[in-house]
């Protein structure tokens, strides 16, 4: 595909090898970089989309797919950034199948984060009557990324997040010994505190949290 092609070709002209060093080791060498930072790597990006517009439209999974499917780091936040503007509004049921592998391969806090907020929080807001399978299949799963993801698509619901829901998950992994999940677990209710502090409040002294999880809860708290 031309838009693919011409990313590449682009970030491969563009890489900085020091950067590509300093931005792999802070996420634990767990991926390579180009080492193209942040703004001028969405630049590069918009520019290449903005030329290949039609395409992008036309084939928007394929090529989220297959840019996910590339080593470098760079390539899955474009796939992820094609994903969030192009399929606000347009998604299909079937796919949270795309959702769950994206959360499944080459995962970490980075990418894991962003999807669950601004992906799967937005595909089940088109489609609430799937919110409820979904998120009890996620929960349960072994894997550990799924089940932050459950407890943290509700981020930026703000006064229309399920307040059951949000305490259930929390309660499910509360005795989890992962830091992720810990602090998963702080951060969706910090977060739902902005709209609801007396309830977060009381359901941190009513229930037993990890410490992390508490602290996290309770962060921006007098």
């Amino acid at each position: 595909m031309n838009f693919i092609l011409a990313l590449e070709n682009t970030f491969k002209q563009n890489e900085n090898p020091e950067n590509a060093f300093a931005m792999a080791k802070y996420m634990k060498n767990n991926f390579p970089f180009f080492g193209i930072k942040t703004e001028e790597r969405r630049r590069i990006f918009k520019e290449i989309w903005k030329e290949n517009k039609e395409e992008v439209s036309a084939n928007v999974r394929e090529i989220a797919l297959d840019l996910y499917s590339k080593p470098e780091r760079e390539f899955q936040y474009c796939a992820i950034e094609i994903l969030i503007k192009e399929l606000k509004g347009n998604y299909k049921k079937e796919d949270i199948q795309l959702i769950e592998k994206l959360i499944l391969n080459n995962s970490w806090w980075d990418s894991v984060d962003t999807i669950a907020k601004y992906i799967l929080g937005k595909y089940l807001r088109e489609f609430p009557l799937e919110t409820k399978n979904v998120i009890e299949r996620f929960s349960r799963s072994e894997n550990m990324w799924l089940n932050r993801s459950a407890i943290l698509f509700q981020l930026g619901y703000k006064q229309k997040t399920s307040a059951d829901l949000l305490f259930s998950e929390c309660l499910k992994h509360s005795h989890c010994k992962e830091f992720f999940i810990q602090k998963a677990i702080g951060w969706a209710l910090r977060e739902y505190a902005k709209s609801n502090p007396e309830d977060v409040q009381e359901f941190v002294k009513t229930n037993t949290l990890k410490p992390l999880s508490k602290k996290e809860a309770l962060k921006n708290m007098c």
